[in-house]
């Protein structure tokens, strides 16, 4: 991510050197490896010393300040911080509809990952309100197919599930389903992903055996995509286990092989 721009020097702001962006984003960079490798407590370390610096060098309204300030709340939500990873994205969100406007790609990834975190915490009004934003615009400006909308067609349906209505986020993830595959093919990431939050509804139904067929075809692409011992495909063998064994099959069900 490119931080500095001549928009900067046009504002008469001293612009940061190429080596003070650099630092900055080595140290993003750190941090984010730790969110990645499983250590949050580090990421939040990490995030907050590179804020410090940013606030420092770059302002509170630069575009970067405001990205490293939406990942130490992200981390500080993985990190089971919930209130201050709320508060912090909340504000980051105000941020950036001021500085970089309501509809700016920035700004919507910010509003979508505050939905992501008031459906975790069980919000679930507030997180089907602005997801049901988010999407809406992505669809309007990136189209219905584009990774990004596809995202938040995701949360918006699991919004929908958590809110207790499973038939209606199955149908809404069957048609992102249709239009990733159309678009990406069954072997994308994101393909992938809402074909295992289908199978999940499904098992929320009770329909264990397109429960079970669905996780399975969605364990054999992401195996094919990211190899048989990714912890992803794992993760889809073992829900493919849990779903076949979580419900009495009827008589009509066969035992998958």
């Amino acid at each position: 991510m490119v931080w500095w721009s001549r928009e900067a020097r046009g504002r008469g702001a001293e612009a940061p050197s190429r080596e003070d962006v650099a630092a900055l984003a080595r140290r993003n960079g750190d941090a984010a490896t730790h969110c990645a490798a499983g250590r949050p407590a580090e990421a939040v370390a990490g995030f907050e010393d590179v804020l410090a610096r940013c606030l420092g060098t770059l302002g509170a309204d630069h575009p970067g300040t405001l990205t490293v300030a939406g990942n130490l709340a992200t981390a500080c939500v993985g990190a089971g911080q919930w209130q201050r990873g709320l508060e912090l994205m909340a504000a980051n969100l105000s941020d950036r509809v001021r500085v970089l406007g309501e509809d700016d790609p920035r700004t919507l990834t910010a509003a979508d990952a505050l939905a992501t975190a008031y459906r975790l915490v069980g919000e679930v009004d507030e997180a089907l309100s602005l997801s049901g934003r988010v999407t809406a615009e992505r669809r309007r400006v990136l189209g219905a197919a584009h990774p990004d909308t596809l995202v938040s067609r995701m949360g918006m349906a699991l919004a929908r599930a958590e809110a207790g209505d499973v038939e209606s986020a199955l149908t809404l993830l069957g048609a992102a389903l249709q239009d990733a595959e159309r678009a990406w093919g069954a072997r994308h990431e994101h393909t992938i992903a809402l074909r295992a939050n289908v199978a999940g509804c499904l098992a929320s139904l009770g329909r264990t055996t397109q429960a079970v067929a669905t996780f399975r075809r969605a364990a054999d692409d992401a195996a094919a995509l990211l190899g048989p011992e990714h912890p992803e495909t794992v993760a889809l063998r073992e829900d493919t286990a849990a779903a076949f064994h979580s419900a009495p099959l009827t008589d009509s069900e066969a035992v998958p092989a």
